[in-house]
Parts: structure tokens; sequence; C-alpha cells
């Protein structure tokens, strides 16, 4: 049995690294400004049944951009590595299909992909999904997944953490198609940087900037943030996402996989030994969701931990897509919050330097009940 793609959204990236099983909504106009989209958050509405606008970004972010990439490839290429390489050693076969979460992780899940193919020999299959804070993992998806591959592991996979939404909202998923399909699946989440303490298979639990969490489709195959709306989508449906073909000239997603790809072969000693160090899983503390929770107590009167965005990717998130009042920053002399500065600026954002920050940066959401 194979994928049916019709009906599903295309990417720029090429079919053989990835299929993103998201219901194409490219026709669809449900984009709105970070204001509208505020209003629409404070009258309960979802994130996930709007989108933000995104724009082109600078030329000066841009070329921040590319510093980070030129700052962090090998970095990133050893992480990739040493990443699949504990996927395989966790999973205990080399039958692997990686599935990732729409869309940090659809850039990560292509360079282990990769690697895994050229250094170990294996040609894991590679899915992307959606997952929605609060509205759970995409069931239909997944269940096509299983349905495809019985036997495998399926390993889901992301960019990064923050304070662990997301792998709660994973446990609760596959808890859930656990009870009512018995599929068998786990809930140990790959990441490429754990800061958040929250997952049990990483590279690193470093606070540092992943290139590909400053830009938004650019980056991830054009392929917009994922939908879910019952004026688009009805119940058998799989959670949709929009492809940006008005920002193909300014599409670097391949171009930030092959930059990545292209240094595995030089860092492959460093990763054998790199992988050495680790056990097969690492304990969750969730040290970084305690700071939030200190964090939200100080800023906000219903201390709603939902406002807290701990991390350099999650903080870059919120200045790209929603309104925050401030962003708490570790060291303003950091590289990995350059670009973090600059969009501050460009949006007058006010930065706030906390010595002993437990994440190098921390955006706070503009909201009524803040302090």
């Amino acid at each position: 049995m194979g994928i049916n793609t019709s009906g599903l959204v295309k990417s720029s990236y090429p079919p053989e690294d990835i299929t993103f099983l998201l219901k194409d909504l490219s026709d669809v106009q449900i984009e709105s400004s970070v204001e509208s989209r505020e209003q629409l958050f404070q009258s309960g509405s979802h994130y996930s049944e709007s989108l933000p606008i995104e724009n082109r970004p600078t030329s000066e972010y841009t070329e921040l951009y590319k510093q980070a990439m030129y700052d962090s490839a090998d970095h990133i290429a050893q992480l990739v590595g040493v990443l699949c390489r504990r996927v395989r050693r966790f999973a205990g076969t080399d039958d692997v299909v990686l599935v990732s979460l729409a869309r940090a992780g659809s850039p990560i899940g292509i360079l282990m992909k990769r690697y895994a193919k050229k250094y170990l020999k294996l040609n894991w299959p590679h899915f992307s999904i959606s997952i929605l804070r609060g509205k759970g993992i995409d069931e239909k998806a997944v269940r096509t997944i299983r349905e495809l591959h019985p036997t495998s592991h399926i390993q889901f996979v992301d960019g990064w953490t923050g304070k662990g939404a997301i792998q709660n909202e994973l446990t609760k998923s596959i808890q859930k198609l656990n009870a009512a399909y018995e599929l068998n699946l786990n809930d140990d989440l790959a990441v490429l940087t754990d800061p958040g303490e929250c997952a049990t298979l990483f590279a690193t639990r470093e606070d540092f900037l992943i290139p590909n969490a400053c830009l938004n489709s650019t980056v991830s195959g054009l392929v917009s943030r994922t939908v879910l709306n019952n004026a688009f989508q009805g119940a058998d449906d799989y959670h949709g996402a929009k492809y940006y073909a008005d920002l193909e000239e300014v599409d670097v997603s391949n171009e930030f996989i092959e930059n990545i790809s292209s240094r595995f072969q030089e860092q492959e000693p460093v990763i054998k030994e790199l992988i050495e160090k680790f056990p097969i899983t690492n304990e969750r503390t969730w040290r970084g969701m305690q700071e939030v929770e200190f964090i939200a107590r100080k800023f906000y009167r219903t201390a709603d931990i939902s406002k807290v965005k701990p991390s350099v990717g999650e903080t870059t998130r919120v200045l790209l897509r929603r309104k925050p009042f401030k962003i708490l920053l570790s060291d303003d002399k950091h590289p990995s919050l350059r670009h973090i500065l600059l969009l501050c600026k460009e949006k007058n954002i006010p930065t706030e330097i906390v010595p002993g920050l437990f994440y190098l940066a921390i955006g706070l959401i503009e909201s009524e009940d803040r302090l």
C-alpha cells in the first residue's frame, strides 16, 4: 500500500526526502495580522484556526541567518549524527520510520534520513505530520503511517524543546491512540537540542540557535504552519497547510539541507566519539518548566505558562508570529541572540537582562492579565 499524494500539500523539498501528510489549503485565504490574531486568541480562538502573514525577511535579517549557518553548521551536523545513532540504539532495530512534527521538525527529519542512509546504510521512510498544542496530534496521519509500516519503530522528531508543551501533547496523544487502536507507539520525542530537559532522545541540552529557527516557511520547504479549521477541513481530513509559491525566489530550504549534510563526512569521527558518551535514554528533569512557572507567576496575574515562551527557538517564533511585550535574555552578547536583538529592534520590543536565566532567552506574550 502506498500513499495517495493527491490533495496533499506540496513542498520545495525533493519528494524522496519527505512526505507531508497535510491537506493542501494553498487556495484558502486564512492569514491575518499579528494584531488581529491576538484579538482572536483573547476571544478564545485556537492558534491553528488562522495563520500569521509571512513576510520576506529583510536583507539584514537574512545576513544574520547566513551568519548563524556559518557559525553552527558543523555543530548541527554533529548533533544530527548523534541523534540518528541514539535513535537507532533506542529503537533496537534498523526498521525505523521518521515522523517529524511539522514544521520545525521537518528539516531535522530530512537531515536524519540523509545521515542514516549514508552512514548507517539504512533507508528510513520520513513523513511530516501536524501536532497542535491543546488539540493533539493528527490521528489520521499517525494511523496512516502505522498501516503502511505495521511493525516498524515509529520515531517522532522535532527541532528543539521549550518548556515541554509539545512533549506533553505527544504523550497524551500516543496514550490515547495506543488505547484505542493498539498502535504500539512510544512518546520518546527525538530533538536536536533539549534545553527544557523534557525529552529523552536528544543530542544536546544546550540552548543555542538552530539556524532554521530564524526563518519561517523559507527554510521549511515553503510549507506554512499547520491548520485545523472546521471551515476548510472535514472530520476525515488530515490537518492542513499551505504552500507559499510567492516566496520561491527567497527559499533556502534545500540550501540549508545541503549545507549541513555536506559536513557529515568531516564530522563523522567526532560523531562516533560523542555517541559513546550517551546512555540509551536520559531522565526528564523538567527543570525548564520550573523556571517557566516562576516567570509566569512574576509577570502574569493568572500565572499562565502558555504566555511564557522559553528557549532561543521559541523566543524567535514569538517575535516572528506573535506580539511579545518583553524578551528576557541571559546575556545580550551571546552570538545565538544576535537575530533576537535585531528583531526586537525592528519591532520595538524591550529586552531585559536576567543573569542566571536557565534559558538563553524567554519571550513573554502580551496579555490582558500581565502584571
